[in-house]
């Protein structure tokens, strides 16, 4: 097992190093071709080899000499390199033990490993330091974890420098009205304001990827909203999942939302002693917000992130939850 820089690694994270030997010995060989040194392919990763991309990326971040930083990824630590030269403290948390390795290597002896700390272990299910800032050469199939994972930790961080697949990146920029605004762009920007910051092509990466990547910025809304996010992302999960249909179809066209959310509704009517009016049928109270505001004929497309609140204090009004 590699020692981390600090000499701090948790019991879970020393299990995850302990089988890497055995993880190495049944790489395959197309994997071991296309990256002789380390199996990239198993955790998804693509070393970012372009020096000047990197440094770009650090310098978006607008790092303090005080700052606390994160970083998710690192692999051979050419953004650890990086962000070492301007942060206060860097805690690093890197999936292959084999990565971890090469990365204490390359600060073995240097002024900057009293600054790093290694963490070996999965990030979304690893408990997070605290941090200033996180910088991120993401590995593309944990994209959507992680993001909520970062705003949902406390106390909030400053900003996020985060690396994706460049769909993904766009789907997180998109605007009500264009073709990628949907659920993941609007459960995302009810928390954080997000901008597209740079793109970065394939080639930029040992293996290069079959896709573009795209860097964006995250800054936490703060305070957040006063909302339970399983409450909002409950509503968008319905109103998208037919997101160019009228929104009345969306409640009423699919199959099992009324039923969903009247059993919900007559569970809060039970909790706080409400009667249920046996001559109003519960569609008509769904039906009744949408009138309200006047969304019945409107689609999910189209609606922001406001529209969206609307709604859903609306639905909370009359006692039905997501």
């Amino acid at each position: 097992m590699p020692r981390a820089v600090s000499n701090r690694v948790t019991t879970a994270q020393t299990q995850a190093a302990s089988a890497a030997p055995r993880a190495a010995s049944q790489q395959n060989t197309s994997a071991t071709t296309k990256n002789p040194l380390f199996n990239t392919e198993r955790f998804g990763q693509h070393i970012l080899k372009n020096p000047l991309v990197a440094q770009g990326i650090v310098d978006k971040a607008n790092l303090k000499p005080t700052d606390v930083v994160l970083e998710v990824g690192p692999g051979t630590g050419n953004l650890t390199v990086r962000i070492l030269e301007q942060a206060k403290h860097l805690t690093v948390v890197e999936m292959d033990p084999r990565m971890a390795a090469e990365l204490t290597k390359r600060v073995q002896g240097k002024p900057e490993q009293r600054k790093l700390e290694i963490v070996i272990g999965d990030v979304c299910k690893t408990p997070l330091p605290y941090f200033d800032v996180v910088i991120s050469n993401t590995p593309y199939q944990i994209s959507s974890p992680l993001v909520f994972k970062l705003l949902s930790h406390r106390p909030l961080f400053r900003c996020a420098i985060l690396m994706f697949q460049r769909e993904f990146a766009m789907r997180l920029v998109a605007r009500p009205g264009s073709p990628l605004w949907g659920r993941l762009s609007a459960n995302v920007q009810l928390y954080a304001k997000v901008d597209h910051i740079m793109k970065v092509a394939r080639g930029s990466f040992r293996p290069p990827p079959q896709v573009d990547s795209s860097v964006v910025r995250i800054v936490p809304l703060n305070p957040p909203p006063a909302v339970r996010f399983e409450e909002f992302d409950g509503l968008t999960r319905i109103v998208f999942s037919r997101r160019n249909k009228q929104l009345r179809a969306c409640f009423f066209g699919a199959r099992g939302v009324l039923e969903m959310l009247e059993a919900n509704w007559k569970t809060w009517c039970a909790e706080h002693g409400v009667v249920p009016d046996p001559a109003q049928p519960f569609a008509a109270k769904v039906d009744g917000v949408l009138q309200r505001l006047d969304l019945a004929e409107c689609r999910a497309a189209k609606l922001d992130v406001d529209e969206l609140l609307a709604l859903l204090s609306a639905f909370h009004e009359e006692g039905i939850h997501f």
